[in-house]
């Protein structure tokens, strides 16, 4: 399978996923394919994403609404030197790409998603050396906006390091007239 780079959504600095790109990803889900195959796929469009890519995000698990996408400790995300603490928009990128995730394996298997929204909630900065990771679960979909909430963990899962809920925009497919 041939995965190609996501679009970014112009201004609003949002990334859209290629609308060819997310269909030949669901397609498969709607084949009722093995949770291995179902990964690999992931996997190859999560590393087909330029920023998932250069953060070295890895798809640890997904579907039936939800994903779990870690993002190791790396020296160039660091924000703060003299703490070594991962600058937060390392963090904000690994969780709206494992909300996105999440809802590209929703029930509802949408063609094609884009956030809307997306709050994040800092709680503490990740221990410096841990990878992070995040959980994220699809909650509700409508005819156009899909709901999630995620979580970002280190080590210590027990205090997050941030949650985040979003809205994402979804097209799926039109039904046609008899």
């Amino acid at each position: 399978m041939s995965l190609r780079p996501s679009r970014f959504w112009g201004n609003w600095g949002q990334h859209c996923y290629d609308l060819g790109l997310v269909r030949t990803f669901t397609a498969g889900f709607k084949q009722g394919m093995s949770k291995e195959r179902q990964t690999m796929i992931a996997k190859q469009f999560i590393s087909a994403l330029p920023h998932a890519h250069a953060l070295g995000m890895d798809v640890t698990e997904i579907g039936d609404g939800h994903a779990t996408i870690t993002l190791p400790y790396d020296e160039r995300l660091v924000g703060d030197p003299e703490t070594g603490v991962i600058h937060g928009g390392a963090v904000s990128a690994l969780l709206d790409t494992c909300a996105g995730a999440s809802v590209m394996v929703h029930e509802s298997l949408p063609l094609g998603t884009a956030t809307l929204g997306l709050r994040i909630d800092y709680m503490r900065p990740a221990t410096p050396g841990d990878m992070i990771t995040a959980r994220a679960e699809c909650y509700h979909v409508t005819r156009s906006v899909a709901f999630v909430r995620a979580t970002a963990m280190d080590a210590d899962s027990s205090r997050p390091v941030a949650t985040a809920t979003g809205a994402f925009t979804i097209q799926t497919e039109k039904k046609g007239k008899s």
